[in-house]
């Protein structure tokens, strides 16, 4: 049951986001766009409150509880970024916006470092949300399912410091730009 509540708070979060991108872009309607965006945060909402009353209603606590907790963290991390991904997406495709930015060299690397700092927030968020899931269950016993996570949200840690410290002693080359030289 609560992996389909994942699954449709996803569907959820990116049926608000691209409808109210169409409203901003193709209908023109810049307030409802806003409107159906802002509801994306209310759907992590959801999903919180609704593992958590699955948890107190005596359910056996999941990998899948631990992963909506996780989910939270990172959508709340990585949530405005995505968002602001899609928008600049869809303004160039269909307002003739910039185009995204390709970075390289420092730029790039200090991408990495922020990237980080973001899975950091979303690794603390997580396991915040884990804390109060198991204090909610009550019982230690019950709660394996979940603990689980944080070995889990090291490595994804883990592996995001190991990424960025690649690319601080291995930056990626600057974009070559070819000039033609006119005589």
């Amino acid at each position: 049951m609560i992996l389909g509540l994942i699954v449709a708070c996803e569907i959820g979060f990116w049926a608000v986001i691209v409808l109210g991108l169409f409203a901003r872009y193709i209908l023109k309607a810049r307030r409802l766009g806003l409107v159906l965006i802002a509801l994306a945060p209310v759907i992590d909402l959801v999903l919180l409150t609704l593992t958590a009353v699955h948890l107190r209603s005596g359910a056996d606590a999941e990998w899948a509880h631990g992963l909506a907790a996780v989910y939270i963290g990172f959508s709340i991390a990585y949530g405005h970024r995505m968002v602001r991904w899609a928008d600049i997406t869809f303004s160039r495709r269909f307002d003739h916006g910039p185009p995204l930015a390709r970075l390289s060299g420092t730029d790039y690397t200090v991408a990495c470092w922020k990237d980080v700092a973001r899975t950091l927030l979303a690794t603390v968020t997580s396991t915040l949300v884990l804390f109060g899931l198991i204090w909610l269950v009550g019982n230690p016993a019950e709660t394996t399912a979940l603990e689980q996570w944080y070995g889990i949200l090291l490595v994804i840690l883990g592996i995001e410091v190991v990424w960025a410290v690649s690319y601080t002693i291995w930056p990626r080359p600057l974009k070559k730009i070819n000039v033609a030289i006119q005589l």
